[in-house]
């Protein structure tokens, strides 16, 4: 029987790696393309799962570090398409920059915020090989800085190439985030002494009987939510195309009845014609103006 390991992509799997010192310092300096020694301490911000609003039944289970004490880092995993989630990493990275400070606090201790989406589908479809993006605040055409205190990277799994690069840690992080099988996590370990950290906490996680049924029961939570909500957007297409049958037929059918009456008017007015009729008295019997007639 094969040993039984968690996706690293279900984010309960995910935010129990990042607990790890030596598996977060690797992944937050292959996104941020930093050196690791670089990195002199990580603070995990948020440990346990929140929830934004009371009705929110799924939570947010994100990991939010505090890196070198001046930079707060909120990295979220998204399994499901998602067409507003620009919209929605703006609103929370706005929100978590804002909250940094009281009223009357002066905005020099604000903190540089970063947001690190991890997407399994496709966000940006014009873009069909790269699999990171990253984006900044700047000047349209000349292209500057207007601040550097929020900056946006994206990951989109379904792009990843099948070919490794072995000096790009970027892709082998996320390499190790979509693996499922022993034989990749076993690849990639041997690629980078961090992924190897994060490996074997997940092997010890993976045999925690107690973190397992708290894994399951998050993934059937995700995997139960998502359908819900593909579902409800099928419900919706449906709706919106029997609406628009509908409307399309009361349209034609009006359509219909317009240009029937305007043949209709048209053969009388013919008719006016071949009895010998003027002009005039053919417009004043059909309503067609003396031009038409």
């Amino acid at each position: 029987m094969d040993e039984f390991l968690m996706k690293p992509k279900i984010d309960f799997a995910f935010k129990e790696i990042m607990e790890n010192n030596e598996a977060r310092k690797g992944f937050l300096a292959a996104v941020l393309k930093v050196n690791p020694k670089d990195i002199k301490e990580t603070q995990i911000l948020n440990p346990y799962l929140r929830k934004m609003h009371e009705d929110d039944k799924l939570g947010i289970l994100d990991v939010r570090v505090l890196l070198n004490n001046d930079t707060e880092i909120d990295t979220e995993i998204q399994l499901a398409e998602f067409a507003a989630w620009a919209n929605r990493t703006l609103f929370y990275l706005s929100k978590m920059f804002a909250d940094q400070i009281e009223k009357g606090q002066d905005y020099s201790l604000l903190k540089k915020c970063v947001s690190i989406s991890i997407l399994d589908f496709v966000l940006f479809k014009e873009e069909e090989t790269e699999f990171y993006s990253c984006f900044h605040i700047r000047e349209d055409s000349r292209n500057f800085l207007y601040t550097d205190k929020m900056e946006f990277h994206v990951i989109e799994l379904p792009k990843l190439p099948e070919r490794l690069k072995e000096d790009d840690s970027l892709l082998l992080w996320a390499k190790f985030i979509n693996a499922e099988r022993k034989e990749e996590f076993d690849m990639l370990a041997e690629k980078s002494p961090y992924i190897n950290s994060a490996y074997q906490h997940l092997q010890v996680i993976s045999q925690d009987k107690e973190k397992r049924l708290e894994y399951e029961a998050r993934e059937k939570a995700v995997r139960d939510h998502n359908q819900m909500m593909k579902e409800a957007r099928e419900r919706g297409m449906q709706e919106g195309m029997r609406e628009g049958m509908r409307e399309g037929i009361r349209e034609g059918m009006q359509e219909g009845r317009r240009e029937g009456r305007q043949e209709g008017i048209i053969e009388v007015a013919e008719n006016f014609i071949k009895l010998g009729l003027g002009t005039a008295e053919i417009s004043k019997g059909t309503g067609l103006s003396e031009n038409e007639t």
